[in-house]
């Protein structure tokens, strides 16, 4: 089980929908039980509040599903709001059994709270039905900002329009109000025609830039994001428009005393597998999300989460690795266990093919999981090693692009939890689960050429609370 990373005890961390006050976080959130697999059994929204994302409190049934003939059978995902004089939820009432009757599966809906622990459905006119030339059962996910430039309020949502579920016409569509009551349909807010759906849709402003995320399963299953300098656009796709890889899915964010930070969750795989493919809901994992100069958006650990660590010790004092016309890997650490973070500075030499981490290595069949770098194609994968039998590890879309410059210092940061691996490079981060572990062991690699590692350490554990 997890030590870390969040996930209630015999239940799937699903969708988040975040909020915050004060110095803490209110993660509401979908807790599947998988009986007798995903999205089996309905659910409604759980709670759980954190101060530190190390420590969290169990609050229970936030908002309860409704009854199997009812639109909200299932809660889907929706957005936590304060506005008004009240908390508002508006969220997605969806009810697997109602396209067979001919009603829409999806219809927003809305909850009002006094105190963010007790919600009242309002079952009131606030149900934003499908509109016109759109696909009645994917219409979901509404997230809702102040646009006070305009002095209204601005809800958006993840749609398509009707056709085949292959047609790539997904969109984001936008709603405006000005008393949280009465909503206007303004059309398309984003329509790239990139992906079959928009899903978990986010909106937010960060110094002079505008930043829209989507969730995407259609092309690299994954969170994407545009930019802009206005909410009319136009969005702009940075080089790399993403904050991880395939496993890390349907995040949304939420700023509190200056810390923006991403809740999404890392899938588990079908059957606990390597080999098999990823499936709904996992695991919640935080990533904090910064802004560079350029406007770009980057993601690195929080600060409570790295510092919860027991106290650091050095490995590989400053080692430089020799792989020139070979490749070389030197262990930096044994009896890792399976809860611990890493940190070193990195450069590697002109001429250098790869170079990488291995995490659980076996020393003696040199069997292990490993990030590694291809320096000429400017990305870093996650992958096994070896790759024996073909293939014991399911890997597509465990990819991240980063620019690989020899004589160049990378900062490496790297959290193992159980299964999950979660490596960050300079604000660039990728997510993956292991579920072999062959051995205990963390090491280093590189191939032709030199590796030099500075400042490397490894915390074991978790201080206690």
């Amino acid at each position: 089980m997890h030590k870390l990373y969040y996930q209630f005890p015999g239940t799937w961390f699903g969708d988040c929908m975040p909020f915050g006050k004060g110095d803490e976080f209110f993660l509401y959130h979908q807790r599947d039980n998988r009986n007798p697999e995903p999205f089996g059994e309905p659910f409604g929204w759980d709670l759980a509040t954190t101060t530190d994302f190390v420590h969290y409190k169990d609050c229970g049934v936030a908002v309860p599903r409704g009854g199997d003939g009812e639109q909200d059978q299932f809660i889907f995902a929706g957005s936590v709001f304060e506005g008004e004089g009240q908390y508002h939820i508006f969220y997605t009432g969806y009810n697997r059994d109602y396209p067979e009757q001919g009603k829409p599966a999806q219809v927003l809906m809305h909850a009002v709270s006094d105190d963010l622990y007790h919600w009242e459905k309002t079952q009131d006119a606030i149900t934003f039905t499908p509109q016109e030339g759109y696909d009645p059962d994917d219409w979901r996910d509404p997230w809702v900002i102040r646009d006070e430039e305009r002095g209204q309020y601005l809800l958006i949502l993840g749609a398509r329009k009707i056709g085949p579920k292959t047609c790539q016409t997904g969109r984001t569509v936008k709603f405006t109000s000005t008393d949280l009551k009465n909503w206007t349909f303004e059309g398309d807010f984003w329509a790239p025609d990139l992906y079959t759906m928009h899903e978990m849709p986010d909106l937010f402003k960060m110094g002079d830039w505008w930043y829209h995320i989507v969730t995407e399963y259609s092309d690299k299953h994954k969170m994407v994001y545009r930019m802009a300098k206005s909410l009319e656009g136009p969005w702009i796709a940075p080089d790399d428009d993403a904050f991880d890889g395939s496993a890390y899915y349907a995040g949304r964010t939420f700023e509190l005393n200056g810390k923006r930070i991403l809740f999404g969750w890392v899938a588990t795989k079908e059957d606990c597998d390597d080999e098999k493919n990823f499936e709904w809901a996992g695991t919640f994992v935080p990533h904090e999300v910064y802004q560079r100069e350029d406007g770009t958006l980057g993601v690195r650990i929080p600060d409570t989460v790295w510092s919860a660590f027991n106290e650091r010790e050095a490995v590989a004092s400053d080692a430089i690795i020799d792989g020139v016309g070979a490749r070389r890997n030197v262990v930096l650490a044994d009896h890792c266990g399976d809860l611990y973070s890493f940190e070193a500075d990195v450069t590697f030499s002109e001429g250098t093919r790869s170079f990488g981490l291995r995490v659980y290595r076996d020393e003696d069949a040199e069997r292990s999981y490993q990030f590694i770098f291809p320096v000429a194609e400017n990305r870093y994968v996650f992958e096994g090693s070896p790759n024996f039998p073909w293939f014991n590890c399911m890997n597509i879309g465990l990819e991240r692009p980063i620019d690989l410059v020899p004589g160049r210092q990378y900062h490496i940061r790297m959290i193992v939890d159980d299964t999950i691996a979660t490596l960050y490079v300079d604000g660039v981060a990728l997510n993956a689960r292991m579920y072999q572990r062959p051995g205990d062991a963390l090491s280093m690699f590189v191939t032709d050429g030199e590796l030099a590692i500075r400042n490397a350490t490894i915390a074991r554990g978790l201080r206690e609370a």
